[in-house]
């Protein structure tokens, strides 16, 4: 497994367990509907996060978080859409971003809630 795969799995398993010990209950990771994924899908008593995950070694070129461009959150917004009315979800979505920097299992975490709202179309 390259590198850089071994590196997004060991953060996205930090990100669950840190949701987890935050009291969100995991509905889905990786959750695919054709070319459309979401990283994790969580839930609280208010809401559903749809969470999406960075992870990198270190910060020397950019940050975690500048990675989720306006593209990317497009993308996002499209396929939450398709997992609430798949689901037939009854509670808001918000979407939150869980940055992770350094090596397993020493990350820094960072959970950034609300980090975007969907754009208008």
């Amino acid at each position: 497994m390259a590198e850089h795969n071994r590196l997004g799995k060991e953060g996205e398993a930090s990100a669950v367990a840190y949701l987890q010990q935050k009291g969100y209950t995991i509905r889905h990771r990786n959750w695919r509907k054709n070319h459309l994924e979401l990283d994790i899908v969580a839930e609280n008593e208010e809401e559903v996060a749809i969470v999406e995950v960075k992870t990198r070694s270190n910060t020397h070129y950019s940050r975690p978080e500048d990675a989720v461009t306006p593209q990317k959150i497009r993308r996002l917004v499209i396929a939450a859409d398709a997992y609430a009315k798949h689901f037939q979800l009854s509670k808001p979505l918000r979407f939150d971003i869980i940055t992770l920097i350094g090596e397993a299992p020493h990350f820094t975490i960072e959970h950034l809630e609300r980090a975007f709202y969907p754009p208008l179309f």
